[in-house]
């Protein structure tokens, strides 16, 4: 096919003599594109931007860091990416997903640093917040997020180029601590009742599902879990302060 196109353009620009070179240079193409298993349009309108594939491994590759941390590979974490996997592309696919994320668990040679330079080319910043949330939630999934793991992700966040004070409002929300509530809502127990009123209105926000809505449902159900955090932590203030 890429033949006769190519002879057609070199009969247009340089008559005969360009449809024959135009014929032969095709030929070559067509034999490349075939050997190669790619096709006239693939070579010619390839765009530099992240793919499902690209993403999946690099969040996998991610994935791995974190569970390895604390320097064992935990079966309720692994568990937790599989369902996770599931749920966003079907049975199917996450298998063959996995085989992939079984072999990245074993390497020891994953720059974090390098993935999320690649990740922040190629998404906006909601996008990486709902990362790092998940990122969490693998740590959190036997029910505990260790220092390790707490650290790994800090790490991971600042490649991300996460904000601090939306990496700490995250954490507070798998850390119930004293005054995670306010950590959520990115204030200080200082802070007026008008302040925690206009905090809650910017968070919700800024983790509102509509946000995302570019990315798999799974992404989106995890915007909506921030989203009831941010609530909950409001209710919370709230009802300590008896602000109605």
């Amino acid at each position: 096919m890429i033949k006769w196109f190519a002879a057609i353009l070199g009969a247009v620009f340089f008559r005969f003599p360009g449809a024959i070179l135009g014929f032969i240079l095709g030929s070559l193409l067509d034999t490349t594109s075939g050997k190669n298993g790619r096709g006239f349009k693939t070579v010619f309108s390839q765009q530099q931007k992240i793919t499902p594939a690209d993403f999946e491994l690099n969040l996998l590759s991610l994935s791995s860091i974190v569970i390895k941390a604390d320097g064992k590979v935990n079966q309720t974490e692994l568990d937790y990416v599989r369902r996770y996997f599931v749920s966003a592309y079907g049975k199917e696919h996450a298998n063959a997903t996995f085989r992939s994320f079984n072999e990245i668990i074993k390497s020891r040679q994953i720059s974090a640093q390098r993935i999320c330079m690649y990740i922040n080319q190629h998404t906006r910043y909601p996008s990486r917040l709902q990362i790092l949330h998940f990122l969490f939630g693998i740590a959190n999934a036997d029910g505990i997020v260790s220092d390790s793991e707490a650290s790994e992700i800090g790490k991971i966040a600042g490649f991300l180029r996460i904000n601090f004070k939306d990496f700490e409002s995250i954490k507070a929300m798998f850390f119930k601590t004293g005054d995670h509530a306010y950590k959520i809502l990115e204030i200080e127990k200082s802070a007026t009742d008008a302040e925690v009123k206009k905090a809650f209105r910017t968070m919700a926000k800024k983790y509102h599902p509509d946000k995302i809505q570019h990315m798999d449902e799974i992404h989106i159900k995890g915007a909506e879990d921030k989203f009831r955090e941010v609530q909950k932590a409001y209710d919370h203030i709230k009802k300590e302060r008896g602000i109605v």
